[in-house]
């Protein structure tokens, strides 16, 4: 059985007009850490490793779930330092393949209801995600997803050239090498403040117990017998029952530790944001002739990505032939951005699997347990993901929105290709 902890337990003070009215008269000095700063205890019921977004939401609903509160996350390095500060902050559920379809769309529901949940501001704004298309073959394929997403509950709609035109208007519609025809718009898609995802999720976890431990690497596992019994960090050893990888493009090097050998490749994502102007993207558009996203941010900057670096890295930089890639086709898409100037970017470290889509599974080490694989799709997940590895550390048993994600689909051939979009084995 899993023990509740308490000790150490800081209630937080619950954010509400009235707080804030309180704090304001008071000149904002009561206003207490968002997550307590712990320091390693000797043991724990079940240890989280990667305190990104997949590792912080793992530990909430661990606790706030499943009752199971004697728990540390270990972060090598600070809160919001990984991929869950580094992405564009998409949010959609929009998938085609029914593997896939119940995980994101279960995420998209979490994410509706997750600031009252947790009770912190993530700025959720549901304002669209359109994906266009540019030929009759596309518009078959957007067609198909479309009726796919109805299928299983997901909205969707199939919008032709004069409604992508209603809704973005200065869009390069004729001159393009590729003429927009139309989109498929999902209207509750859009995006979310990704750091206050990570401080929510930490603020959540450390209120019920949770030690978020910082500055705090693992370094080794110990195992006995096949069963995994601890983990050695920079700060000490520390005993556990169950232990949990949960820490995307660094998988492959943490999983070594266990001697694992993944189905996994590391590659870097890079990401774009622009001076402030004012507002003029009304959602989240991708562009169908290209591997081209964008959305603006509330402080008037615009959001932008592209494809991955196309070689194996662990660095969180990329280099100049994607961002040529990425501006090409923001370029072919709007050419009126084509004078705004880029102020910063940025790269995320994504674990890439084999057939595009994650894995959330035991491994052959009896307690030790993998969330990886997320490729494109890791902030969209956060919730689902976070619920899903929860429920399956606390049950031993697969969440129902996520049995297809076994780590054995790809010696059995039971492959989740979304796209064909995962990454290229290296066999030699």
């Amino acid at each position: 059985m899993f023990r509740s902890r308490n000790e150490g337990d800081e209630r937080m003070t619950r954010f509400s007009l009235l707080a804030l009215a309180k704090e304001a008269l008071s000149g904002h000095r009561g206003w207490s850490p968002q997550w307590r700063d712990a320091k390693p205890q000797s043991a724990y019921d079940v240890v989280v490793i990667g305190g990104g977004g997949h590792g912080l939401a793992t530990a909430y609903y661990l606790s706030r779930q499943y009752g199971i509160t004697n728990v540390a996350v270990l972060e090598k390095g600070w809160i919001g330092n990984g991929n869950v500060g580094r992405n564009t902050t998409i949010v959609r559920s929009n998938y085609l393949l029914p593997g896939n379809i119940p995980l994101y769309e279960l995420s998209m529901k979490l994410w509706e209801g997750l600031e009252q949940d947790f009770n912190y501001n993530a700025m959720v704004s549901q304002r669209g995600v359109l994906n266009l298309y540019h030929a009759d073959p596309q518009r078959d394929a957007y067609a198909r997803r479309g009726n796919a997403m109805r299928l299983h509950g997901v909205d969707a709609e199939l919008l032709d050239r004069d409604g992508v035109r209603a809704i973005a208007p200065f869009l390069n519609f004729d001159d393009a090498r590729f003429p927009i025809q139309g989109g498929l718009l999902q209207r509750r898609g859009g995006t979310v403040r990704h750091d206050a995802v990570a401080w929510g999720y930490a603020r959540g976890a450390s209120s019920r117990g949770v030690d978020i431990i910082q500055n705090c690497e693992v370094t080794g596992m110990e195992i006995m017998q096949g069963r995994i019994t601890g983990v050695q960090t920079s700060l000490g050893s520390i005993r556990a029952r169950k232990v949990a990888m949960a820490v995307a493009g660094s998988t492959s090097r943490v999983a070594s530790m266990a001697g694992l050998r993944l189905p996994i490749e590391s590659h870097v994502i890079q990401a774009f944001v622009s001076e402030g102007i004012k507002p003029l993207i009304p959602g989240v558009i991708t562009f169908g002739a290209g591997h081209f996203y964008i959305s603006q941010s509330d402080k008037g900057g615009l959001v932008f990505g592209g494809d991955i670096d196309g070689y194996n890295s662990y660095a969180q930089r990329g280099n100049l032939p994607v961002v040529e890639d990425v501006c090409e086709g923001g370029i072919a898409l709007m050419p009126m951005i084509g004078r705004i100037r880029v102020l910063r970017n940025w790269g995320g470290l994504l674990d890439m699997s084999m057939d595009g889509s994650p894995i959330i599974d035991r491994t052959p080490v009896d307690g030790l347990y993998l969330n990886c694989g997320w490729c494109y799709g890791g902030f969209k997940a956060t919730p689902a993901s976070g619920l899903c590895f929860a429920h399956l550390i606390a049950q031993d048993a697969p969440h129902r929105a996520a049995t297809a994600f076994r780590l054995d689909r790809f010696a059995l051939g039971a492959l989740i290709d979304e796209k064909g979009a995962g990454a290229q084995p290296n066999l030699h």
